[in-house]
């Protein structure tokens, strides 16, 4: 067995950072930033190379520490489990010690009575165990585990059952979970049958979904890569004419080499990488002070585009903790007045705080009464005490010394307080318990008062359920109206029932008797109603949402009416809004697959004592930016999990349709969460998910901007983790996310010029075989364009959400408009000036001798002139057209930093970036001055050639000219970009991209939908031809 399933262990190596290294540095940008370096070392342009390999060797030991602290971080999440010593049994009843990597499944090993960390997942055969299992399902709160019963205790409709780790959850420990304590019947052991190891276990398939996660699709970086491939395109033609022009000039073929490849440096600029990092890195510094938690960086930019967030319930839109309400008792069929208190002496004896009192699961660890939130606020809610068996009396811990239950002494009144007796007739032992399952919705217990001889069932669980199993001529007529009141006020609602067990079943019977012949004929006893409080923010933070046009959607494991109500008080559906709920069946005795329509009622009261949501100001927008008239929905859908999972099985058309308008998805297990976000996604939303734990993690995964509101350890595998447990980081991750994008397209445009601009200079001056300078390019890539890069990326988020949203890539059409534009201006403007100082009266072909500056301006220095006789200028730097173009594209540079730097709606305006500032006004002032005002040891650094003042005053003119039309183009971009691309390429309607906005349109026009009113739509069975489904309305 060990040869065909292998090493029981979930292995994350760690890489050696040699591993991780050569990895990193064969990213395809690396490898050109090695090419680049290689090439300016040859030309002797040492300076930059040393900063671009400085900038690398920070970006690549950035990125090597973070990739190897995960690794890290998930090699300790299993190295707790992964090798320890177990005890399985072997045949012949022999036990033997073996290491857990030895474990197969089939093998069956003994939990040890002072708790373990469960290494493989196994199911319990006997005894019971408690285990926190909040690494995997995120609750904080132990759960009890009891050996796997007998199938003919399931219900018979499920046929012969095959073990499920989901469906049998309650009877399996998972990997990685820690057994807290363990108790067994006299002279047994508490075995477990090992069923999954290494990576097939629930751990392992966690673990390896963070170590392989599926690949985000960003048309951002799409468009990045397609921009690059433009900018290579650009530097080929380059290239071609640096060669054939230094050929027809006979350059020698040394120089052509290095200056045809150096074009090519300059066209795709080497330190985009690190410029584009420079955002993301400044938005995961501000999400941090924010006290968001970043994984995977990346996504930041993603979340810019969210434009509909999942949200769970419980713990995320609602308070973590329930208060009990009220209960409301049944006598002789007939619902009782509601009472607030259940501890009433009247109330101390009856069967329905009997009930109360024994049908949970709670249990005692250190003393402190540990279980589910509903069962603990349950108990307390009737002040009683539980007692169970000592430390030392564990062995002895079986169905002939239960747990016992019994009122506290300030329960009963004066007169009874007097005798032990009398506190002894209370007590009430708990003989045995059917734990609760998510399949059945109801658990059960079989109890007895200390003293009687007959024994009681208690049973608790989903309303419905219960009454169907109660018998009917206990169960009020008016039940289902009841129920509707309060599940539509959003509260929770758990009925109780009883029965009187036959006097002839003992103890020993009862221990194996089938949990079917126990749940019937039970008598209806009651409601126990909870409330679940919403979080104070969660309204205002949903009106934040609906205003900016993202759609919000409730993901939750809780009852659907409860759900439906929660949505309309936080103002996720609004009260004018129509539900309709699907009801979708499976199919059955030859029935085909079907859904029932029902619509709920459309002005249910809202009960929240939250603030009052203004439905005029939060239309629930349904699509983004066009289409207005597509905008208003007028109904939402909802569903449970059940109906989901038939839908997506049996109407595949008819998925895309519900997601559109679906609003409550409720009863939803983990993997239906997932399934639901990629359903979304298929139909091109840009998902959020909101939720507070693991059993969400699949979902958080899969969604484009995953945040998880618990740092428990299972929240490693959510790309943003929330340290306040508030639903207030999704606005803020959103506007970090909207400004890291803007961010990027601004940094991306500016880099793009910046190559274009040098590569204009260069392959002019390249006519005149000449060249910027060494300390020119120097000056340009370090002191110009490194600065404003990282600095420019400074601008915080704008303080609010707007509802258009950015662009999602690089191709569209005002940003393409944009740069095209201002790449136009540039050329214009660097190519006036290239010629028109040739037209100048005092222009000659420049020599060592040239005194251009004395023909004009006798009052100009004539030392730098004298300085540079003495010069010998072999690459031909120095000459009037070098000095002209070097001016006016520094000056270019500079301007389209500042034309870029777009602040509102997205970002804060570029002035109260206070570095930015101070660093473009310190380069224009220095810029400035060198210009107007040459310093002999400046220029011969930047080896400039003095020119007339007037010429400096006519080169003044054409930058402010430059910056002029550059600003007044870009905001006329802005604001008629959109407007002119149509009129010039054709005026017609456009057809939305996003899958959503195109099927909003179609169903505008549908008179089939939505579905009408207590009708029925049938699948039927896949016909031969075609596979197609054959759907029909039946009313």
């Amino acid at each position: 067995r060990k040869a065909f399933y292998g090493v029981n262990e979930i292995a994350v190596k760690v890489p050696s950072i040699f591993k991780l290294l050569i990895k990193e540095v064969l990213n395809p940008f690396y490898i050109f930033q090695l090419f680049s370096v290689i090439l300016w070392i040859t030309d002797e342009y040492h300076y930059y190379a040393l900063a671009i390999v400085i900038m690398s060797v920070i970006s690549i030991v950035s990125s090597l520490y973070t990739i190897r602290k995960q690794y890290v971080m998930l090699h300790d999440m299993v190295a707790a489990h992964s090798i320890v010593r177990v005890s399985v049994c072997r045949g012949n009843q022999e036990i033997e010690e073996i290491l857990s990597t030895d474990l197969v499944p089939g093998d069956i090993m003994l939990i040890p009575s002072n708790g373990t960390i469960m290494p493989c997942d196994a199911v319990l055969l006997s005894g019971t165990c408690i285990v926190n299992e909040s690494m995997l399902t995120g609750e904080s709160v132990p759960v009890t585990k009891i050996n796997l019963p007998n199938p003919s205790e399931y219900p018979k409709a499920m046929g012969d059952e095959i073990y499920s780790p989901e469906v049998h959850k309650r009877h399996t420990l998972f990997c990685g979970t820690n057994v807290i304590q363990t108790r067994f019947y006299t002279g047994e052991l508490v075995k477990a049958l090992v069923v999954r190891t290494g990576f097939s276990t629930a751990k392992g398939q966690l673990v390896r979904s963070i170590l392989y996660p599926k690949p985000t699709d960003f048309k951002l970086y799409r468009d990045a890569y397609l921009f690059l491939l433009s900018l290579v395109v650009v530097a080929g033609i380059g290239f071609l004419y640096t060669v054939v022009n230094s050929i027809l000039n006979e350059v020698p073929a040394h120089t052509i080499i290095i200056e045809s490849l150096d074009i090519i440096t300059i066209t795709v600029p080497p330190a985009l990488p690190a410029a584009m990092t420079a955002g993301i890195v400044y938005a995961q510094r501000r999400l941090k002070k924010l006290g968001i938690f970043c994984i995977s960086p990346q996504r930041i930019n993603i979340c810019g585009q969210l434009n509909l967030v999942c949200f769970d319930k419980t713990g995320t839109l609602t308070e973590d903790g329930l208060d009990l309400w009220g209960i409301q008792r049944v006598e002789n069929a007939r619902f009782l007045l509601p009472e607030e208190r259940a501890c009433s002496e009247s109330l101390l004896k009856s069967e329905f705080v009997a009930c109360m009192a024994t049908c949970h699961s709670l249990t005692k660890i250190e003393g402190v009464l540990s279980g589910d939130p509903l069962d603990l606020k349950m108990f307390e809610a009737i002040g009683w005490i539980l007692e169970e068996a000592t430390e030392e009396e564990t062995a002895l811990h079986n169905r002939i010394m239960p747990t016992v239950v019994r009122p506290s002494k300030q329960l009963f009144p004066e007169s009874k307080q007097a005798t032990n007796q009398d506190m002894t007739s209370y007590e009430i032992g708990i003989v045995r318990q059917f734990p609760f399952s998510s399949v059945l919705q109801r658990m059960c217990v079989i109890a007895r008062v200390l003293g009687e001889k007959r024994m009681d069932a208690y049973m608790k669980g989903a309303p419905e359920v219960i009454a169907s199993l109660c018998k009917q001529e206990t169960v009020p007529v008016d039940f289902e109206r009841v129920l509707e009141e309060y599940t539509k006020q959003g509260f929770r609602v758990i009925a109780l029932a009883h029965r009187k067990l036959e006097s002839k079943l003992t103890w020993h019977k009862v221990q194996t008797i089938n949990r079917d012949a126990i749940e019937s004929n039970m008598d209806f006893m009651g409601l126990i109603i909870m409330q679940n409080k919403l979080k104070q923010e969660t309204p205002a933070v949903l009106e934040d949402l609906h205003k900016a046009n993202i759609r919000t959607v409730m993901v939750t494991g809780d009852n659907m009416l409860t759900a439906i109500s929660v949505a309309r008080d936080c103002g996720m559906i609004l009260p004018q809004d129509k539900v309709i709920i699907a009801e979708a069946l499976p199919p059955k005795d030859g029935q085909a697959a079907r859904i029932n329509w029902h619509y709920a009622d459309t002005l249910a009261k809202c009960t929240s004592s939250s603030p009052a949501i203004n439905s005029e100001d939060i239309p629930v927008k349904l699509v983004h930016e066009s289409l207005e008239d597509l905008q208003m929905t007028k109904y939402h859908f909802a569903m449970n999990g059940k109906s989901f999972a038939v839908i997506l099985e049996h109407f595949q058309d008819l998925v895309p349709k519900l997601v559109l308008h679906g609003t409550v998805f409720a009863r939803m297990a983990p993997d239906q969460k997932t399934q639901l976000v990629e359903a979304l996604q298929n139909v091109d939303y840009y998902v959020g998910m909101c939720g507070d734990g693991a059993n969400d993690c699949g979902a958080l995964k899969r969604a484009h901007g995953g945040i998880s509101l618990s740092e428990l350890e299972a929240s490693v595998a959510s790309p943003f983790t929330s340290r306040t447990p508030s639903i207030a980081c999704v606005p803020k991750l959103i506007r970090e996310g909207r400004a890291a994008l803007i961010t990027s397209f601004c940094v991306f445009k500016f880099m793009a010029l910046y190559s274009i601009i040098q590569y204009i200079s260069v392959t002019l001056l390249y006519s005149i075989l000449s060249n910027l300078g060494d300390f020119q390019f120097l000056f340009i890539d370090l002191a110009i364009i490194l600065v404003v890069v990282f600095t420019m990326s400074l601008n915080p988020a704008w303080k609010e959400l707007v509802a258009r949203r950015p662009p999602s890539g690089l191709i569209s059409g005002p940003l393409l408009c944009s740069v095209l534009s201002q790449i136009i201006i540039c050329l214009a403007f660097q190519t006036f000036g290239f010629f028109w100082v040739k037209q100048q009266s005092w222009y000659e072909p420049w020599t060592t001798e040239s005194d251009a500056c004395n023909v004009l301006d006798t009052t100009n220095t004539s030392s730098a002139h004298d300085g540079n006789e003495t010069l010998h200028d072999e690459h031909y730097i120095k000459n009037y057209e070098n000095t002209t173009l070097f001016f006016i594209s520094s000056f270019q540079y500079l301007i389209v930093a500042i034309v870029f730097s777009k602040g509102k709606p997205f970002r804060q305006p570029c002035y109260k970036n206070f570095l930015f500032v101070v660093s473009v006004m310190v380069l224009y002032v220095f810029i400035f001055f060198i210009m107007l005002h040459p310093v002999e040891s400046i220029d011969t650094f930047l080896e400039l050639v003095c020119v007339p003042y007037e010429w400096r005053l006519r080169i003044l003119v054409i930058v402010v000219l430059n910056a002029i039309v550059s600003v007044l183009t870009e905001e006329a971009v802005d604001r008629c970009g959109v407007c002119f691309l149509s009129s010039v390429f054709g005026c017609r309607e456009k057809t939305p991209k996003a899958k959503y906005m195109h099927l909003a349109q179609e169903l505008l026009v549908d008179p089939e939908w939505p579905p009408k009113p207590r009708t029925t739509t049938e699948a039927k069975v896949p016909s031969q031809e075609n596979g197609s489904y054959q759907i029909i309305t039946v009313t």
